[in-house]
């Protein structure tokens, strides 16, 4: 009994052995089939990705379709080679095939979204599909607006491309004009959009800078420096116009005579709701429509309800309007020390530096707009601004002739810098340093002073060096 038992142990052994190594001979050939399809997949990615580097798009084709079949997860070079193949397919279509192009690329990009969601801005995403949507008019403008919509509260911080903002808001007022949504709603998407942008080209001028201060200093650049001061450049540039653009197509819809009865209707009913105050007190203090008594009456009554940076700031803009540049002043410092906001606290020093540029406190002047860059480095009338008091002052600092001329060339550098920090500037800040350089000391006057390549310190209120050219 006792080796029978022996027997059938050895068997049931046997037979687990067996059964063990046949999955494990299974899972060894599962695998190596998957290493192979992964090596397959590997080699394919290869093939379409090659060409694909040197806009060779017909020598990639070959191997899209089966990649995006086979191996869409791959890798996300797949997805960024894949939608500029379908981009110049989109460029290239005749009208009528432009749509089913489109739908492509759209089906594409949620298919990388669905596959590399860690390696995709979901925002920017949608934003990228509701543009394809609305420049292949696809649906309704209604319908395109809202992709944009769902897009931007799905998180806008991702969106940064300035046609995606601009198209946004494009859509809104196109909506409301056909009356799918209220104005109220078209005014707030414009506080955000305007607040996006200026943050956006602030963060693009904060990175510029100090490119700029090394080009100032005849610093060499790495090949990623150059590319960079081109990449911020640009898109500086681009901010700049949809900006413009996005004043310019609200138009009308903000002006006076719209703004003052669309609040005014409304004051009795809302007057004791805070926000409801301080955003119709915003909106018509931002389009200068402050000789209104709707405004006076709003200001009041904002004080009334809770005295704040945004109420000081108002009584400034009132005090200035009956003649009182100290009051004026002095609301709007404690309204930039209680204000929290940068934009906010910017406009104040704005508004701070201006009035002591136009009372001839060219040192003061010039330190607020200096706060004002701290907060927003693409303010670029404000280097305009200081270029213009340095114009303004050259006769009055240094002591030769040839060091007051000197201070033309300060001029002209910080106007130029107007332009790079905000490109809609260019024309007017090329100007005026063209004007400042005019009137600097020409090159027989730099040869004959002996000063060439020497630096200049210019006094007065100035308090600055500048470098005397070569000839």
């Amino acid at each position: 009994m006792v080796f029978k038992e022996q027997i059938q142990l050895d068997r049931k052994y046997t037979e687990t052995m067996k059964t063990r190594l046949t999955l494990l001979l299974l899972a060894l050939f599962a695998s190596t089939i998957a290493l192979n399809a992964q090596d397959d997949c590997a080699t394919k990615l290869s093939l379409f990705d090659a060409p694909v580097r040197i806009k060779n798009y017909e020598g990639a084709r070959p191997h899209f379709a089966d990649l995006r079949e086979n191996c869409p997860r791959v890798n996300i070079a797949l997805y960024q080679g894949g939608e500029k193949l379908l981009k110049h397919d989109l460029k290239q279509a005749a009208n009528g095939d432009k749509q089913a192009i489109a739908q492509d690329l759209i089906a594409f990009l949620k298919q990388r979204e669905q596959h590399f969601p860690a390696k995709t801005k979901t925002g920017y995403n949608a934003a990228k599909i509701a543009q394809i949507l609305t420049d292949n008019k696809i649906g309704t403008t209604k319908s395109q607006f809202d992709a944009f919509k769902a897009a931007w509260e799905k998180d806008k911080n991702t969106i940064t491309d300035p046609k995606n903002i601009y198209t946004y808001f494009k859509l809104a007022v196109d909506s409301y004009k056909a009356n799918q949504i209220p104005l109220e709603s078209v005014f707030d998407l414009y506080d955000e959009v305007k607040a996006k942008m200026n943050k956006e080209s602030n963060s693009l001028a904060s990175k510029l800078a100090p490119l700029l201060t090394k080009q100032d200093n005849g610093e060499t650049f790495s090949s990623k420096e150059k590319s960079s001061l081109k990449r911020y450049e640009t898109n500086l540039r681009a901010f700049s116009i949809f900006s413009t653009n996005t004043d310019v197509y609200f138009g009308d819809l903000a002006d006076c005579p719209n703004l003052i009865p669309f609040y005014g209707k409304d004051f009795e009913a809302k007057k004791n709701d805070i926000a409801w105050v301080k955003e119709a007190a915003g909106r018509i203090a931002g389009k200068d429509c402050t000789d209104d008594p709707l405004f006076i009456k709003l200001v009041e009554q904002l004080h009334n309800l809770e005295p704040s940076a945004k109420s000081a700031k108002y009584l400034g803009i009132l005090a200035l309007k009956n003649g009182d540049t100290k009051g004026a002043i002095d609301y709007f410092n404690q309204s930039a020390n209680l204000e929290t906001e940068n934009s906010e606290k910017a406009d104040v020093y704005r508004r701070i530096a201006n009035l002591y540029k136009k009372q001839g406190s060219y040192g003061q002047a010039r330190t607020f707009y200096n706060k004002v860059l701290d907060l927003e480095p693409s303010c670029g009338r404000c280097y305009l601004n200081i270029a213009a008091m340095y114009n303004a002052s050259a006769n009055n600092c240094g002591e030769t002739t040839f060091d007051k001329r000197a201070v033309y060339w300060l001029a002209a550098n910080v106007a130029e810098k107007a332009a790079r920090v905000n490109p809609s500037l260019k024309k007017n800040a090329t100007a005026a340093a063209a004007n400042y350089r005019g009137k600097a000391p020409s090159k027989s006057d730099v040869f004959n002073s002996g000063k060439e390549g020497q630096t200049i310190r210019i006094g007065c209120w100035i308090g600055r060096s500048v470098k005397v050219p070569s000839v």
